[in-house]
């Protein structure tokens, strides 16, 4: 059996020796890096049509609406150009490179991911809800770094659906807030849902079902980044050079392990001089007089005059100076009261909107009907107020206490431990929306009128399981005896 198997593996051997290689060396041809060869792949022409037709609506609409949204959607049109040329260079790529090499291959599409979360980052824009919905539906152009089941990915498809999902929240925010007071908004939001579904979704569903597809006749990833950068310098050749022979690297290798070897050997006589020596050699005796219990300059204990107290000071967090003002006449912006407890706006109208962040241990008081009013980042927060026409938001805060003493047609509690929130009859159909958070109680009135407060626990735990080909979500009830 061994000898018919060696007599196969000879003859093989002897066909690929006979095989002519190319240009007469004996290295094999070097592949050349072809960007507008790949650009005709079906593939390639269906993402500039996605470019082309949904990228540039959200676009259009973007640089209607201006400002901050005008920056990010930008950013957007920039992300899906680097998926482009991504996917470009890997129908050079033969090989799919290993974790660092990945990360690396992959870095333009992240650099342009982290500018759109910057943006939405320190104290809230006006903009911060179209922000946070074009930074979160970017995340869903990760389904290129799907490398296989154990890779902790959902599948492409899905992954794209998930992460707009999770960008939803936010651009409800802005239909809500907009709907109907300027339709440049709500079409951006339209545009920007489209771009991922149908959009985004069906073309890796058409394309990429199973993960992104390396090429079959391409070369590495190192030798594609090469051939690129060369053929974008004038006159540079189309292919990189072979790599150098055989004999360099054994060279190099035998001549690393035989340098690698003399420190051994010197090491090895440091430690062989160092055992020849007594281990008590060079040591100083030390004498009665030199203990510390015979000392008399030392006393057994430490005496409070000769303490020395050293108390690092606590690094101060940097506050900013506490605001409350009104600003360009449309803006109420409420930051960094630290204690103050008499906080009051008391000359507001239905367009304007406020903006509470930083504060501590305070309470402010709405009197009148505001567009919006939104509390980000606050410790022992009260917020007493009466009408909003959009939306009342918590964001980030721990241990807030707000009072609804009119109607507020939609409040949103998002990443919040601890809040108390009292409602008044005129509240009752609110619709309350929470995520990521803990500790949500809510205070209605009862039927009697002189009646306490009900109050109702939001759960924070749910059970989901799977029945007739879906998952059914319910939540934790606790009952006591």
């Amino acid at each position: 059996m061994e000898e018919i198997l060696i007599k196969r593996l000879e003859a093989a051997v002897t066909r690929l020796e006979s095989i002519p290689h190319p240009q007469g060396g004996s290295q094999p041809q070097a592949v050349s890096f072809d960007p507008a060869s790949a650009s005709s792949e079906p593939s390639i022409v269906a993402f500039n049509n996605l470019i082309r037709e949904y990228v540039g609506n959200v676009s259009d609409v973007g640089n209607k609406v201006g400002g901050q949204v005008k920056d990010v959607t930008n950013i957007l049109s920039q992300a899906f150009a680097a998926q482009k040329d991504l996917l470009v260079k890997m129908k050079q790529i033969t090989e799919k490179p290993a974790a660092g090499g990945l990360t690396e291959f992959l870095r333009p599409l992240n650099e342009k991911l982290t500018e759109a979360n910057k943006m939405s980052e320190g104290p809230r824009s006006d903009f911060f809800n179209h922000i946070k919905a074009a930074s979160e539906s970017l995340t869903a152009l990760a389904w290129i770094a799907y490398t296989g089941k154990d890779c902790g990915m959902s599948m492409p498809i899905k992954h794209v659906e998930d992460c707009w999902q999770s960008a939803e929240f936010y651009s409800n925010k802005v239909l809500v807030e907009y709907k109907n007071k300027d339709a440049a908004h709500v079409e951006w939001v339209k545009a920007l849902k489209e771009l991922y579904v149908p959009g985004l979704r069906d073309y890796v569903k058409s394309h990429y079902p199973l993960g992104p597809a390396w090429s079959s006749t391409g070369g590495s990833t190192d030798t594609v980044s090469a051939a690129a950068a060369k053929s974008s310098v004038p006159g540079g050749p189309s292919a990189p050079n072979p790599p150098p022979p055989a004999s360099l690297a054994s060279s190099s290798s035998s001549s690393a392990s035989s340098s690698s070897s003399k420190p051994q050997q010197g090491m090895s006589a440091v430690f062989q001089e160092i055992s020849s020596k007594p281990v008590t050699a060079g040591l100083k005796k030390v004498t009665d007089d030199m203990k510390t219990k015979n000392r008399t300059d030392r006393a057994g204990f430490v005496s409070s005059g000769e303490k020395e107290v050293r108390k690092s000071a606590p690094s101060a967090a940097k506050v900013g100076p506490p605001k409350l003002e009104l600003v360009m006449g449309r803006k109420w912006v409420v930051e960094n009261q630290i204690g103050v407890k008499d906080l009051s706006i008391d000359d507001c109208d239905p367009k304007q909107t406020v903006y509470i962040f930083g504060c501590k241990d305070s309470v402010l008081q709405i009197k009148g009907k505001v567009n919006n009013i939104t509390v980000d980042k606050c410790t022992k927060m009260g917020v007493v107020f009466t009408d909003v026409v959009a939306a009342f938001e918590i964001v980030n805060c721990s241990g807030v206490e707000v009072q609804c003493q009119g109607a507020a047609p939609t409040i949103s509690i998002d990443n919040t431990a601890g809040c108390q929130l009292f409602l008044s009859k005129d509240s009752l159909g609110s619709s309350i929306t929470t995520a990521k958070a803990s500790e949500v109680n809510v205070m209605v009135p009862a039927q009697d009128p002189n009646a306490d407060l009900a109050e109702h626990a939001l759960p924070q735990q749910y059970i989901h399981t799977y029945q007739d080909g879906h998952f059914v979500t319910t939540p934790v009830s606790h009952s006591g005896g």
